[in-house]
């Protein structure tokens, strides 16, 4: 292999045995594992750039790892192809895009086959939490449903989440890992013989005679189903900055793709920008696979996903910049080194704060924008649809589950032709709880024993997470108030089980136990990057909540919990610190450190590109915006913003912030007319009118 960047060694997945196959890719032979994309292919042996763009030659690559842009597009045995939803096949001849493909030389007349046309009760677009939870409530009702999925397996992005889940134990399995929860939910469906599931079939679109366009494995089909329910998801947000057009720039999901779905290690040296649930996960699966995480940066002064999540990378040696942001992405063809600068309150840049970091991959986790162009079409074509999951909103797959469980409800009623709300009031108060903000930070639970042996809670936060409340066997761990979105607090006597600490989805528990040596209790911590190895007498620095130094100690024990892919490691420390222990630190601070002197882009701000597609810079819709066009068609009529292969995709969220920077009210914004088709398909797979 010319680099083989695969993952053999994983703390939570299991490595399967390679079933190695051959390919080319420019003429050199490389190795894939069976049924794997091309782009992971490619990135397992080293490769990250795929093509030059035609307008300006800049490097391509892949961002979204989800068929929603072009970037990844390679030829593939003389077709272009979305690299990330094409498999490798034996043998496969694989080229990179040189400028603008060009059409395969074979231009004899197709022969079509009848198109099939099919009926349901319920079309269900989406195999994810949501999808799945509203089939298992249809498949209890007996009620036929079609569940599909551009996918070869069901779960969405269940499959990448390798953490434990937060919310209720008793309605979203938290405590358990994202991807056995996938697994779970899916042999569910399968046991309910009125669900049918069609993999590797994307939904185009909802015509207006009511019906919807389906492409199953390569094979265009029509479903005609009584009601829809869109359980799409969400596409992720793109950000304007200088480099934001060089290749390594991946969004979290294509990031988790690789790492957690395909074992692929994409990176050496990672750099995060956002500090939602998502970016901070992400980092977390990073030091998981190996990966260096430089650093993490949030243009807010806190970061808005879960405490525990921050906490856990700032204890294991991740450095997260709040207030700061991305300055420019610097490298010739793809990331070299990332520039931050720290902002005011609103946001603009504070000179003399820039700091540049070597990396060689910036992963974006800026949000999600939900995928709304099925539940328009429906309702435009007069079909009773419904969404749930990030199609309706943006929140947490524990939330995406229970909402998926409401609206599988709902339309099991309404086909049933019930009247009156089949779904009862504490489900509603239970799907506002788990789809909660974070809430306040409390202190420490005062406990002044030095006794016994009692766990120390460091989730100070309120989320909607109860795990802890479930497993201890003297039932001393309780949320304040009963409550699901309360802090949770021990109270009670505790044996010293550790059941709480391998359940808790934020690791935001330890142990302190005197009963050996009241003057060096044992603080036990779990611990699950088991891939960068812990040993007896090793000497770590212990940290407390916030990553302050206490000290640096010897381990005294590892214990390992096979079934929970965790370990307990157990230091012996001073009676003054055993209460404040929280972590210790794996990633060195030279990891994280900047170099001498920070790079200031010489470009403008408004040279950073806003529709990658067409190569369109952000300067150039700012003019117009300044001219007083603020109707999105005008913009992609002069400048082709929202033309390119994506379809405006990634860049209409972009433009519409840059018009309310512009100060332009949103009720004078012209809406772009939508390319009708979700994605682009070749017209081979469209019959001509002679085929009846």
């Amino acid at each position: 292999m010319v680099n083989d960047n695969r993952i053999t060694t994983h703390p939570i997945l299991s490595v399967p045995e390679m079933d190695e196959i051959s390919f080319y890719w420019n003429g050199t032979k490389l190795y894939a594992r069976r049924g794997e994309m091309i782009s992971s292919a490619l990135i397992a042996n080293g490769i990250s750039i795929f093509g030059h763009h035609h307008k300006d030659g800049g490097a391509q690559g892949i961002f979204c790892a989800n068929g929603q842009c072009a970037k990844c597009s390679v030829i593939a045995n003389g077709v272009s192809v979305k690299s990330c939803m094409v498999a490798v096949t034996e043998n496969m001849i694989v080229h990179s895009v040189e400028g603008l493909a060009t059409l395969p030389a074979d231009d004899a007349p197709q022969s079509f086959e009848p198109i099939e046309h099919l009926s349901t009760e319920v079309l269900i677009i989406g195999g994810g939490p949501a999808g799945l939870s509203a089939a298992i409530e249809l498949g209890k009702k007996n009620i036929p449903a079609l569940l599909i999925d551009d996918k070869n397996a069901l779960g969405g992005k269940l499959v990448l989440q390798t953490h434990k889940f937060f919310g209720s134990e008793e309605d979203s399995r938290a405590g358990t890992r994202g991807h056995d929860i996938g697994k779970l939910l899916a042999e569910e469906v399968s046991g309910f013989s009125s669900i049918e599931v069609w993999l590797n079939s994307t939904a185009v679109f909802v015509f207006s005679d009511r019906k919807v366009g389906i492409l199953k494995d390569g094979v265009y089909k029509i479903v005609s189903p009584k009601r829809i329910l869109n359980a799409a998801g969400a596409r992720e947000k793109f950000l304007r900055f200088p480099g934001n057009n060089l290749a390594r720039i991946y969004g979290a999901g294509a990031f988790q793709t690789l790492v957690n779905r395909d074992l692929v290690r994409p990176t050496k040296r990672l750099f995060i920008i956002g500090g939602g649930n998502v970016g901070l996960i992400a980092g977390y699966h990073a030091l998981q696979a190996g990966i260096e995480v430089v650093g993490l940066v949030e243009a807010m002064p806190v970061c808005g996903g879960y405490k525990v999540h921050a906490d856990k990378l700032m204890r294991l040696g991740v450095p997260i910049y709040t207030s700061h942001s991305i300055l420019c992405a610097n490298g010739e063809e793809a990331v070299e080194s990332i520039t931050i600068t720290a902002i005011d309150d609103k946001f603009k840049a504070i000179t003399g704060t820039e700091k540049t970091f070597t990396c060689d991959t910036i992963l974006i986790a800026v949000g999600l924008d939900p995928l709304s162009e099925f539940t328009i079409e429906a309702e435009a074509a007069g079909i009773p649809i419904d969404s749930a999951g990030d199609a309706l909103e943006i929140a947490e797959a524990s939330s995406a589950m229970f909402n998926g469980k409401i609206a599988g409800l709902k339309i099991a009623s309404a086909l049933a032709g019930e009247t009156g709300n089949p779904v009862p009031d504490e489900w509603y108060a239970k799907a506002e709880a788990l789809k909660a903000h974070p809430g306040i930070v409390k202190g420490y639970q005062n406990n002044t024993a030095e006794e016994g042996v009692f766990p120390i809670i460091h989730c100070l936060q309120e989320i909607p997470c109860n795990p802890c409340t479930t497993v201890c066997p003297t039932n001393s761990i309780n949320t304040e108030d009963g409550s699901l979105m309360a802090v949770p607090v021990y109270n009670g006597s505790c044996i010293g089980c550790g059941k709480c600490l391998l359940i808790c989805p934020g690791l935001a528990i330890t142990l302190v136990d005197y009963r050996k040596d009241s003057e060096l209790p044992t603080v036990s911590l779990v611990y699950e990057v088991s891939n960068h190895e812990i040993k007896v007498g090793d000497e770590l620095p212990l940290v407390d909540i916030d990553a302050a130094e206490l000290g640096t100690f010897a381990v005294t024990a590892v214990q390992n919990y096979a079934k929970q892919h965790s370990q307990i490691v157990r230091f012996a420390v001073p009676k003054g610190i055993a209460k404040q222990v929280a972590g210790f630190v794996i990633q060195s601070a030279e990891v994280s450190a900047s170099v001498n002197n920070a790079i200031i882009p010489e470009r403008l701000a408004d040279d950073a590109m806003i529709c990658l597609c067409e190569r369109v810079s952000v300067g150039q819709v700012r003019s117009l915006i300044r001219s007083g066009i603020s109707d999105l068609n005008q913009i992609k009529a002069i400048t082709r913003a929202g033309m390119g292969p994506c379809g405006a995709k990634t860049c209409e969220v972009m433009i519409k912030g840059l018009l309310r920077e512009e100060g332009i009210p949103v009720t004078d914004v012209v809406p772009n007319t939508k390319r009708p088709l979700f994605i682009e398909i070749p017209l081979s797979k469209f019959p001509d009118g002679s085929v009846k």
